[in-house]
């Protein structure tokens, strides 16, 4: 507590300062002569190293290297050679001198052909013929240095770290033959105590002269400042202290009692100035604070409102099974220029949409709505995407005088057959999943944005949903949000966070895109307002399907023709196309009969899919005969005449005409031949 009061005094804090960068110039200029003094004294050492390591090579004869390895150590020369090298290493000082031949393979291992020791020394030296691993990968590059030739000299500073002999240098010249070949390297090292000692030395002499001067500094300080400083401040602060508490300027200025001219004089002044203006400060405060409050209020008013503006309770259509769909929209302010929208046109069409104006706050938002309405107002009218787009920005560019734009995606699903029908006015591209598959950007027919000029014409563009297919919409906040590095976010990474689970729920879907946006930018601030949407396609659940399996006999068409007349009545078929049916399923059945087991017989399959209150009624033709595609045959050209036509092919050809689709396949050796009818004809 004592410690913390002590620091909160202005001299004191002034004064530690001033001793804390006297300590850091001290510090600074001691590393610096430290440094050199080191160096110059580590060269110093080395040159001396490697004068002995000369001196000491003459002792040893580059061309008796292999008669010193062959010697086994017993020799009289060698011993002789080992006798001269031991004292020159005690006369010199030195802690080792030894000659090593290095396995030149790799440089890892060091053979041993001569070792003294400095008899003052505590260590042991090496016997002759030693093996041991090269120290570390300094030594083996050294080593490899000197055999190539491509160093003359080497030295290895050893002062850090577990070092085994203590802080030493060890200077090293290869031993050469008279054809210059390098035969051994000579090593000798010498410890560092003496350099050492002086550093020590340099260390102490360098503190004493610290202690001395952040003496002085603090009593010269502590006089001066006493003076010219804390006793002005003194009294500007008890100043400061009583304005504070009473808010009521004082009898007499403090620049009449501070006559300074210095910055404390300023000081004064300036505390005089502040008490004179600040109670018309308070005042502008309090009202300026009281208008904030109330914008405050009318915004969170405005977010609610436009919050309430766009579908938000979701399920969206819980009694509808043929799909899903979620969106959420964040604003980058309170309110934004983003928007989505879904509804029903009718009980077969969806209209989806995802829209985002140019700019941001109250005018976006103000536009957006407006937007918002005259969208929708064209598409419960029955408009295709595309006219919807056009009669919008026909509506809109007469009257945008402040010139703002929106991009917008729309699109109006056919439930019943999962027919997308969509039209793109400058927004992103939307991604697409189809059943078992990947999310993947969807590069659909761009036109210019909605308000930014008078007469444009937008086109549709249609896609096929099949059940477990996806739709992800989005606003450019998505792929543009950005982190601390200015980084984007990018279609990539959206695209690999849609793909994390693809397969699961809308609602799963724009969550996990969420959190990795958020993991992202992180603790960046959010530019842009950011609007996901996405839509899933289930498709209308497969009706109970009826079946008659009866052979393929002429005399049984009438059982046919009633049974398929049976179902398309109970599914509430017009007659008009019950009669349609009914005439391409005796053209179908009567080919099975004729053709399919000629000349012998078979059954033959036939699957009605179309209960009560249907769209669409799909009938099946299964049997076993010989494998024959009737929808390869090439049309009849009807224009010419009877006599002039081929024999055949008219019946399929009615069929064609008669149904909405047919498909033929031969699976698991029948011939299977579908044929599909929307039951939405006048009666």
């Amino acid at each position: 507590m004592f410690y913390e009061k002590l620091l909160q005094h202005t001299a004191i804090r002034s004064i530690s300062g001033v001793v804390l960068l006297l300590i850091v110039f001290f510090a600074i200029v001691s590393a610096i002569g430290y440094r050199s003094f080191t160096d110059a004294l580590l060269t110093q050492y080395a040159e001396g190293a490697f004068l002995t390591a000369q001196t000491a090579a003459q002792h040893v004869d580059g061309e008796r290297i292999g008669d010193y390895l062959e010697s086994g150590g017993t020799t009289e020369e060698y011993l002789r050679v080992l006798e001269d090298l031991e004292n020159f290493c005690n006369t010199t000082g030195s802690t080792f001198i030894y000659v090593i031949l290095p396995d030149r393979s790799d440089y890892a291992h060091i053979t041993f052909l001569f070792s003294t020791m400095n008899k003052k020394s505590h260590y042991t030296r090496y016997d002759f013929g030693y093996v041991r691993e090269t120290t570390n990968d300094d030594y083996r590059a050294k080593y490899k240095a000197l055999f190539e030739q491509t160093s003359e000299r080497e030295l290895v500073i050893r002062d850090r770290g577990y070092i085994e002999t203590d802080a030493h240098i060890t200077a090293m010249i290869s031993i050469r033959d008279k054809d210059g070949e390098v035969k051994a390297i000579l090593c000798v090292q010498r410890q560092m105590e003496a350099l050492a000692a002086v550093r020590r030395s340099y260390v102490r002499k360098t503190a004493l002269a610290l202690a001395g001067l952040v003496l002085l500094v603090v009593i010269g300080q502590s006089i001066f400042l006493h003076k010219t400083l804390l006793r002005p401040l003194k009294t500007i602060s008890d100043e400061a202290l009583r304005f504070s508490g009473e808010n009521v300027k004082a009898p007499k200025k403090l620049s009449e009692t501070i006559r300074n001219k210095d910055e404390i004089g300023k000081l004064a002044s300036s505390i005089d100035q502040m008490e004179e203006q600040i109670q018309d400060y308070v005042e502008d405060l309090t009202r300026v604070t009281a208008e904030k409050e109330r914008i405050s209020t009318e915004l969170g008013l405005a977010t609610r409102i436009q919050a309430d503006m766009l579908p938000n309770m979701f399920p969206a259509f819980p009694d509808r099974s043929e799909f899903d769909i979620y969106a959420v929209m964040d604003p980058a302010r309170e309110v934004g220029g983003d928007f989505y929208d879904f509804f029903l046109i009718d009980d077969d069409h969806l209209c989806a949409l995802i829209a985002d104006v140019s700019g941001k706050g109250i005018p976006a938002a103000l536009f957006m709505m407006a937007t918002k309405i005259i969208l929708a107002n064209n598409a419960m009218a029955g408009k295709s995407p595309a006219q919807i787009l056009t009669d919008t920005n026909a509506a809109i560019c007469p009257n945008n005088k402040e010139q703002m734009f929106v991009t917008v995606w729309l699109g109006i699903l056919e439930i019943s057959s999962g027919r997308l029908t969509a039209a793109n006015a400058g927004h992103e591209y939307p991604a697409i999943r189809h059943a078992d598959g990947s999310f993947e950007l969807l590069m659909d027919k761009h036109s210019f944005v909605i308000g930014g000029m008078e007469g444009i014409r937008y086109q549709n563009y249609e896609l096929g949903l099949q059940p477990g297919d996806k739709l992800f919409l989005y606003t450019d906040g998505v792929p543009e949000a950005t982190d601390k590095d200015l980084k984007l976010f990018g279609t990539a990474r959206m695209l690999t966070a849609l793909n994390e689970a693809p397969g699961a729920a809308p609602e799963m879907i724009l969550d996990r895109v969420r959190r990795a946006v958020d993991g992202f930018v992180d603790k960046a601030e959010q530019f842009d307002d950011m609007t996901m949407l996405c839509l899933e396609y289930k498709g209308v659940p497969a009706a109970p399907a009826d079946e008659l399996e009866i052979e393929a006999l002429l005399e049984n068409l009438p059982k046919v023709t009633t049974f398929v007349n049976s179902c398309l009545v109970h599914a509430g078929c017009p007659e008009k196309t019950r009669g349609e049916i009914e005439l391409a399923v005796e053209e179908i059945f009567v080919n099975i009969a004729e053709y399919a087991y000629a000349p012998g017989t078979g059954s033959a399959r036939l699957r009605v899919e179309a209960q009560k209150d249907a769209r669409e009624a799909v009938l099946t033709f299964i049997d076993s005969g010989i494998p024959y595609d009737p929808l390869a045959r090439e049309d009849p050209d009807v224009t010419l005449k009877a006599e002039e036509r081929g024999i055949g092919g008219l019946g399929i050809f009615i069929t064609k005409k008669l149904m909405d689709e047919l498909a033929y396949e031969y699976k698991d050796g029948c011939n299977i031949l579908t044929m599909k009818k929307k039951l939405n004809a006048d009666k």
